[in-house]
């Protein structure tokens, strides 16, 4: 076992610089990916979101990087600009070490800022498929000087229609460039990929069971669709989550979960892809600094969104398959922590719940709740009734679960509506920014 990343060919400095953010010792992807990667071999990884894989290339990258040519010498494509920006967010920590310029590039931001930035040259930019293209075909941006290449979650690239533009991207680049493909699961289109533009790369795999199950728990409560949000409030009570996020198929079901929420006194809010990105950044910040406590929203949009101290998942709509449900509960049980992730089920859905249990090569516990006692003790039966209800002040008086067992000091916002239900504000005093708003707006 590699107990630091010295031994990998990491220079002291940034040694010294992941010693002090707590990461002491390589995850299995970044033990086994960094020496090839150092060595300049391409490298195809299948890894899931939370095995560390932002470090496994970002490190090499940022090593390869000689500060004194004045272009760009690193281009990693990611599918959202949510990944972009927590890339980059990383990679400016090491580059600022290094003395190295970092750039994101992505949509829904206007272009001129951008293009003045790209002015500066850049040595590594991360952007999305679509506006790098954009970018090219406007020569405001030149990656004919690129020797390393990152496709960061390539089968969403994939599912999300980028293949055509990542191709296009990659053909202009140099054909002795380093290759670095990292993805969830490796599709015949994606392997096919490989083969046309990469040379002889070493194959990295992960196993599944590795990333999902050593540090979160999973429960399955069957319900039906008309009993699934008072389910879903009965558990926020019981497991008083320190942050938790709520995941459903659309952008409507968000909207409405969201705003059924609230409504009850809940301090949440919604991230899907009808919000523009900067009311985006402004409920992740909240999100982040625990102003709200709950956040709704859809697969795509929590893409690349890597935020500590989330304690629980919700599955309100199960995943169809297992790739998305390993990427939905990955946000929690994270660094070491441990997290709890909860799929609702209905009758008709109960062929998806199978796929999952296969994929994971494991069967997710099942509870049934039913009305009139205690929920605590969820972990240790099959059949468990929901909780009566308990005074406001009875809740507001019990702690909050916090990441790693510790006790939060922060007011638990009870589900008994109040001044955040019914002025369309937080209990922070911050006005949601999503469609929570506007509904509550109208129905006022």
């Amino acid at each position: 076992m590699i107990n630091d990343f010295l031994t990998l060919g990491i220079r002291q400095e940034l040694n010294n610089y992941l010693r002090e953010s707590g990461i002491t010792k390589p995850t299995p992807i970044q033990e086994r990916a960094i020496p090839v990667l150092m060595a300049g071999k391409d490298l195809v990884a299948e890894a899931q979101t939370g095995t560390g894989k932002t470090f496994a290339f970002l490190l090499p990258v940022v090593e390869a990087i000689d500060v004194k040519k004045h272009y760009v010498q690193a281009l990693i494509l990611t599918p959202t600009r949510e990944l972009a920006l927590q890339i980059a967010k990383e990679a400016k920590k090491l580059a600022d070490i290094l003395g190295i310029t970092v750039l994101a590039v992505y949509g829904g931001h206007a272009l001129q800022p951008q293009i003045n930035r790209l002015k500066e040259k850049p040595q590594l930019v991360i952007g999305t498929p679509g506006r790098l293209l954009d970018h090219l075909r406007r020569k405001t941006l030149i990656i004919a000087g690129v020797s390393r290449l990152v496709l960061d979650e390539a089968d969403q690239m994939l599912h999300m229609g980028f293949l055509d533009e990542v191709e296009t991207i990659i053909r202009q680049t140099p054909d002795n460039r380093q290759t670095m493909l990292f993805s969830a699961t490796i599709p015949p289109q994606i392997r096919r990929l490989a083969a046309r533009y990469m040379k002889k790369p070493a194959d990295i795999r992960l196993q599944t069971q590795n990333v999902t199950l050593d540090e979160i728990r999973q429960i399955v409560v069957e319900t039906t669709q008309e009993e699934k949000l008072d389910k879903l409030s009965a558990l926020i009570d019981e497991f008083r989550p320190y942050l938790a996020m709520v995941f459903c198929h659309t952008k409507e079901r968000v909207g409405a979960v969201a705003l059924a929420l609230a409504q009850r006194g809940y301090e949440v809010d919604e991230v899907h892809g009808n919000l523009s990105q900067n009311k985006r950044e402004r409920v992740m910040q909240r999100f982040r600094d625990a102003k709200i406590q709950i956040l709704v929203v859809t697969d795509i949009a929590a893409r690349g969104l890597d935020i500590e101290g989330v304690t629980h998942i919700f599955n309100y709509d199960i995943p169809h398959d297992v790739e998305s449900y390993i990427h939905r509960i990955g946000r929690t049980g994270r660094a070491g922590e441990t997290g709890t992730a909860v799929t609702f089920v209905i009758p008709q859905e109960m062929k998806y719940l199978r796929k999952i249990e296969q994929g994971i090569r494991s069967s997710i516990k099942k509870q049934k709740l039913k009305k009139g006692t205690d929920l605590s003790s969820l972990d240790d039966v099959t059949e468990v009734p929901e909780p009566a209800a308990s005074s406001r002040s009875e809740r507001a008086e019990r702690p909050v679960n916090k990441p790693g067992g510790a006790k939060s000091g922060r007011p638990y916002k009870s589900k008994t509506g109040g001044k955040g239900a019914s002025s369309g504000h937080s209990r922070s005093g911050e006005k949601p920014a999503g469609r929570i708003r506007s509904a509550r707006k109208r129905s006022g």
